[in-house]
């Protein structure tokens, strides 16, 4: 029986989600951020999550994880809701509802939501400094955190289909991996996912980028499921290994050169971490993994394949991201849009100073990765 905490709205109720109705929740949802996984693993982070079910007739209609993140040194919260169904009126009010009971500034909405369907942006056209739940007003993200792009790729296709939409350099560097005998391998044990962190630290420090902390990744690690269960979120993680022909050293083991954590969650497989070593570069490793992935996908039964990010139809080879971009290009996969990135404001004032701050936060940051090179 669902539990609960109520709140009504036309005829309907939104209830708590707990461990009793998670797959309820499940069914309702669309991508791993929203996934009743997810929330756990993101409160071992040590982050607030608040799970929410808009109910009819004892029905899961509509649900959202939603997270709130402390502002150092205040009492106050930013709220964030990724990768959500759309935002209609009842779930913006409900949101509206705990934002306030959180004190939070403001959430952020990034929905699951492609930017060819026709939606319009819900407002409150009386909208002011007042404090009711039902008075917020939804504008244009400050700060995007998830990218507006992404490729996603048929996985229905046939092996030979997939291939022959490939760009013609990507199909002959896979090749050239076969030819280098690298081998991929799901490997879900403790020693390789130490390697796998090994990689991640190697990673980030050659491509200067910001990435998580080795215990969010150790958190992701212990707290999803491995199980090929689609119902849930699981997480898989894949390594393509290379045995060095001209070793002189006996027996010499084979090194893993690039290992990456996918997701399954019901059709979709989605790649949201990777790493690589620079050693034997010339093996094309990177390659043959994501051909790999694919057919670990297909092998599942999946549907699609989310490559997790992208740059626009016209990319600037200047943008630190295009050679990942140009990657993931390679395999022939749809460039899909989304509607973006919008913060549902609760406490207007407060949300202009914070925007200002975040700013010059921002400046320092760029000028000092330059002044660093």
């Amino acid at each position: 029986m669902l539990h609960v905490t109520c709140y009504m709205f036309k005829f309907m109720e939104f209830i708590d989600v707990t461990e009793n109705n998670k797959n309820e929740y499940n069914a309702v949802v669309a991508h791993p951020l929203q996934s009743f996984e997810w929330g756990e693993f993101r409160k071992k982070t040590g982050v607030k999550v608040i799970r929410r079910a808009m109910v009819q007739h004892g029905e899961i209609m509509r649900a959202f994880t939603l997270t709130l993140h402390k502002i150092p040194k205040t009492k106050l919260y930013i709220g964030y809701l990724p990768k959500g169904s759309e935002p209609t009126e009842e779930i913006l009010n409900e949101i509206s509802r705990i934002a306030r009971l959180e004190n939070c500034i403001f959430v952020q909405f990034e929905p699951n939501l492609k930017a060819d369907k026709k939606w319009k942006l819900p407002q409150r056209p009386e909208f002011d400094a007042g404090e009711e739940a039902g008075n917020w007003k939804l504008v244009n993200a400050a700060h995007p955190l998830f990218t507006k792009y992404t490729f996603v790729l048929d996985l229905t296709k046939q092996e030979e289909e997939l291939l022959a939409q490939m760009h013609s350099k990507t199909r002959y560097n896979i090749k050239v991996a076969q030819k280098h005998g690298i081998k991929v391998l799901e490997d879900n044990s403790q020693d390789s996912f130490k390697t796998y962190l090994k990689l991640m630290t190697e990673t980030t420090n050659r491509q200067a980028f910001y990435a998580h902390t080795p215990s969010y990744h150790k958190n992701l690690f212990e707290t999803l499921p491995k199980k090929d269960d689609t119902n849930s979120l699981s997480y898989h993680l894949l390594n393509a290994v290379y045995k060095p022909k001209q070793s002189t050293i006996a027996n010499q083991q084979s090194i893993i050169l690039t290992s990456w954590v996918l997701f399954v969650f019901k059709d979709t497989l989605y790649y949201p971490y990777g790493a690589s070593s620079r050693q034997y570069r010339e093996t094309m490793a990177s390659n043959l993994m994501a051909w790999e992935a694919i057919k670990f996908g297909k092998k599942l039964g999946l549907k699609k394949f989310d490559m997790w990010g992208a740059l626009g139809p016209e990319p600037s080879k200047n943008d630190p991201w295009y050679g990942f971009h140009r990657f993931k290009e390679g395999y022939g996969a749809e460039l899909v849009e989304y509607v973006g990135s919008y913060d549902l404001v609760v406490k207007p004032l407060l949300y202009e100073l914070y925007k200002a701050a975040d700013k010059i936060r921002w400046g320092l940051l760029r000028l000092l990765k330059r002044l660093l090179g």
